[in-house]
This record gives C-alpha cells, structure tokens and sequence, in this order.
C-alpha cells in the first residue's frame, strides 16, 4: 500500500498506469497538466469527478499493456485565488475524502525541502558523496536517509508538544545540530538519567520554529 506524489513533468498515462499496477493498492497523485483533455464520466461531489483520459497509440505501443482509455479522479480546488487541480488513481470518494487529497499534496513542496536539508545540513554542503564504489554509495545513501528519517520522527515528537505545530514548522538545521549534540553525549549520561535528558528534547521545541512562510512572488 502505497501513495506517490509526482511533479507533473512527470506526467506520463503509460508511467502512471505501470506504477499502479505493478502492485497492490499502488496510487499516485499529481498536478494535472496543462492542456490536457478528459471526459468526465460522473461527478463525485463538488469539484470532484471521476474522468476519463485517453491513450496515445505511441504510449501503448511502449507500454504494451497500457488500455486505450483511463479512469482517474480530478479534484478542483481554488487556492489564494488562483485554481489548483490534481489528478489522482484514488477514484473511491467514500474511502479518500478530496479534502485530505489535497491538503495531502500542498505539503509535496516539503519533499523538496527535504532533499535540501540532506544535503545542506547533513552532508554539509558537499557536492559528491565520499564514496567511490557502488556498494559504499548504496551504504552512504541509506545512512543518510535513516539518520534524516530517525531526525524527523523526533522533530515530530517535539512538534507535538507545541500547540497547533507540525515537524515542518521547525528549522530542521538548528534542530538536528541541537539533536545530533545531545544524542552524541548520551554515551556519557548515566542510564537513570536517560529518560529524563530525552523528555527535555521536547522541552526544547519551542526555541526551533520557524517564522510564517511568505507566499511566492514570482511563478516558478
């Protein structure tokens, strides 16, 4: 089970259909892109329909099991006055309310972030990774990620003790620097003492939040 966000340069009905279906309960969700023509078979609700999307005969013949037609849902939304649609292979109303749809998307841009504060704050800046072999890298790779994630899943503990914050409100720089320190000196901590170092981890969240972000701008 599973859900992916994609950035809709990605958009691609043969790519989108493997992904679904090259499992159990695969599904995807992205911008829908500009221009692109469907037929809407029923209304779900109010800007919310299931659509019909043909295929290319160029995108089936690469993707022999692509279908000449496509069912997937589009949901309308009109954000800081400009309007916003997404396309969807979660067709089910009843079991994927639009509301958390799209509320689910506006935080893709966090993803991005992410990637960011690997780089910048965990791997300090470097442009090329210290390994030099296949394997090393693979290892490389998946030590960051599990140290990003390991980060994050604490940043979410101490959001949590803020009212009305979430993780991504708190500047992941100056928290994984606090955070690192501490779990470096856990070593010399007595074991007694452990429970209480790790609740004031929580305590702390409150010095990381971060000011409102401002709205783009500029398009993209």
């Amino acid at each position: 089970h599973s859900l992916t966000l994609f950035d809709k340069g990605f958009y691609s009905l043969g790519l989108l259909h493997a992904w679904q279906t090259t499992g159990s309960e695969r599904h995807w969700l992205l911008p829908l892109k500009k221009g692109t023509q469907y037929e809407v078979v029923r209304k779900l609700g109010r800007q919310d329909a299931l659509v019909r999307l043909k295929t290319s005969p160029q995108a089936r013949k690469k993707w022999p099991q692509l279908p000449e037609t496509l069912e997937a849902r589009l949901l309308t939304r009109t954000i800081n006055g400009k309007e916003r649609q997404v396309l969807t292979s979660m067709v089910d109303p009843m079991r994927f309310p639009g509301a958390d749809i799209v509320e689910l998307y506006s935080h893709r841009w966090e993803i991005e972030l992410g990637y960011r504060e690997m780089k910048h704050s965990l791997q300090q800046h470097r442009l090329t990774l210290r390994s030099k072999k296949a394997a090393g890298i693979r290892q490389e790779l998946w030590g960051v990620l599990l140290a990003y994630n390991l980060l994050r899943s604490q940043m979410v503990k101490m959001a949590a003790s803020l009212k009305g914050y979430t993780a991504s409100q708190l500047s992941f720089h100056m928290a994984s620097v606090y955070l690192i320190h501490e779990l470096s000196c856990m070593p010399y901590v007595s074991p007694g003492n452990i429970p209480g170092r790790v609740a004031e981890l929580e305590k702390q969240a409150g010095q990381f939040v971060l000011p409102a972000r401002r709205e783009r701008s500029y398009p993209r």
